[in-house]
């Protein structure tokens, strides 16, 4: 009885609590052209964004269909459930369970035209580490990585192995996305770690980068309002 009102009660107050932060925050997106003319050259993408930052994603998405890596934990579920009511559709699986099928299922989709969605550092961490994970199912599929980031002035950080984040209403929140990372269909081993590598620096860079704008933003508006 838990259960089923868990999963019939939060996905609406979830998706609801999404939308109300995006309402409540004053957000600025940078970098989202890289994907819209990516889109326009008829090409999908793979999103890659810290597994801290995932609560406002759905809020940057643009595009025609998506599907997004979620691990099988209890939460998960719920987690697929509140991604479905932005028209985002779910891939079950993780580096810990499921991972195999998971992938196979994500490489089916994205050649079929879907843009894809992970975390690279999911779902146990090292936070802001990434797997290679979606650096193979970029090779896979011939998809570009993008990386993506979302910043806020004023938020609740929690005490997981994430520090996940919570916007709190009336900061300042920015959207930014990077450069596409390629790999190529037939990168070696050595090639896979590089484009890894690349792709952690490129997220952390992007993280700080939009972090230090939502501050500077806020700190403008308190002194505006002076």
């Amino acid at each position: 009885m838990l259960t089923w009102l868990k999963l019939t009660v939060l996905p609406p107050l979830g998706a609801w609590l999404i939308r109300t932060l995006g309402a409540l925050t004053s957000i600025r997106y940078e970098g989202a052209e890289i994907v819209e003319k990516l889109h326009r050259d008829g090409r999908r993408v793979v999103f890659a964004f810290w597994h801290n930052r995932q609560l406002m994603m759905p809020l940057a998405y643009r595009g025609s269909g998506a599907y997004v890596l979620v691990s099988r934990h209890r939460d998960g579920e719920l987690i697929a459930r509140i991604a479905a009511r932005f028209g985002i559709r779910a891939v079950r699986g993780s580096s810990t369970r499921g991972g195999a099928t998971a992938l196979r299922e994500l490489i089916r989709v994205g050649r079929s035209g879907a843009d894809l969605a992970v975390t690279p550092d999911g779902p146990k961490g090292p936070r802001y580490v990434a797997k290679l994970g979606v650096v193979q199912l970029a090779k896979a599929t011939g998809l570009p990585i993008v990386p993506v980031t979302f910043g806020c002035s004023k938020k609740k950080v929690f005490a997981s192995w994430d520090r996940f984040e919570v916007p709190l209403p009336f900061g300042c929140g920015l959207f930014r996305w990077g450069q596409p990372i390629w790999v190529a269909a037939d990168a070696t081993d050595s090639d896979l770690e590089v484009k890894r590598a690349e792709l952690e620096a490129a997220l952390n860079r992007l993280t700080a980068d939009a972090d230090e704008a939502v501050l500077k933003g806020s700190e403008q508006r308190i002194a505006q309002s002076e």
